[in-house]
């Protein structure tokens, strides 16, 4: 069966142990045959941190947790704008601005919509994206006004298990706001945690909830244990189960980027190279969330050596 076929029950069958070099030679093959050798590189501001009201259980900002994780409120314009200019002359292809909690209010709406313009007219070529929690058509209609064009949102892990890792919103209300933001033509950013307890049937499920989402896309986090979470004694997730997710997930969705996002740093560059071997084709590089981000030159290096051309595509304003 071609690689673009691959079905949930092959998709298990791979992730057995004895069929390891196998799962990740079809993965390159895939990866060879559908990726685009481009390797593009995103940056995000986190521009509201903290006290949010959900209980993710892997999270750092939520108020849920003691975890000393630094809080404010909105940055403000000027902090988007500078965001916007060091991304760009970092050779970054988007900047993205995250803010914690849930969504937005009706001003907080109209403070992403002024950055979202000034960063426009300081920026003209760099894609512009948020991640902006749950939100509604009317909100996302006023953002794609505003300049955004790509919406992020992450399934985070499969839907079987996200229920017991968030009780305050499930599965079904990141999907409507997903389908809201594709009704009205935006891009999609969409992925989500590994390491956070999923089985192999889980794993499975998650790669094919993100098939049906269809992002143009897939941030892959490896969950780093933060002290205060309720998962801050799950552990650093074994290398090589790291590989064979991003194997997997490449199988399943043979042509979406998979971005390096959340844990880079806590992989050794030879990890992060095979990652890249089976399928991983795009990153976030610079400060992350309440954790370091990968450092540009670093993962440049990486996909230079494995084939991939490095270097902001501004044209597309993706």
């Amino acid at each position: 069966m071609m690689a673009e076929g691959i079905d949930r029950g092959e998709a298990l069958a791979l992730l057995r142990p004895d069929r390891r070099s196998e799962l990740r030679q079809r993965a390159h093959e895939t990866t060879e045959r559908c990726v685009e050798k481009r390797f593009d590189f995103c940056s995000i501001i986190n521009a509201r941190s903290g006290r949010c009201t959900e209980n993710c259980k892997w999270c750092a900002q939520s108020a849920h947790w003691k975890t000393g994780c630094e809080t404010y409120g909105w940055v403000g314009t000027e902090a988007c704008v500078k965001a916007a200019k060091d991304a760009a002359a970092n050779g970054a292809d988007r900047i993205g601005i995250v803010t914690s909690g849930r969504g937005l209010s009706r001003e907080d709406v109209e403070d992403v919509c002024a950055a979202l313009r000034a960063m426009r007219e300081a920026e003209p070529e760099i894609g512009l994206c948020a991640s902006l929690g749950l939100l509604s058509e009317d909100d996302l209609a006023k953002l794609k006004a505003a300049g955004l064009q790509r919406v992020h949102c992450n399934l985070e892990t499969a839907p079987s298990l996200f229920s017991s890792l968030c009780t305050t919103h499930t599965t079904a209300d990141k999907l409507a706001t997903l389908r809201a933001a594709k009704k009205l033509g935006f891009q999609i950013c969409c992925g989500g945690i590994i390491g956070m307890g999923e089985t192999d049937e889980q794993l499975v499920e998650f790669a094919f909830a993100l098939k049906e989402v269809e992002p143009d896309s897939i941030p892959v986090n490896v969950l780093h244990p933060i002290d205060g979470t309720p998962l801050s004694n799950r552990g650093i997730l074994d290398p090589e189960r790291v590989v064979d997710s991003v194997a997997l997930l490449r199988l399943v969705n043979p042509s979406t980027p998979l971005r390096f996002a959340g844990g880079r740093r806590d992989m050794s560059d030879e990890t992060a190279a095979k990652c890249i071997y089976v399928g991983m084709s795009a990153g976030i590089a610079g400060p992350l969330l309440t954790t370091p981000g990968a450092d540009y030159d670093d993962d440049r290096s990486l996909a230079v050596r494995a084939g991939y051309a490095v270097g902001a595509r501004r044209q597309s304003l993706g």
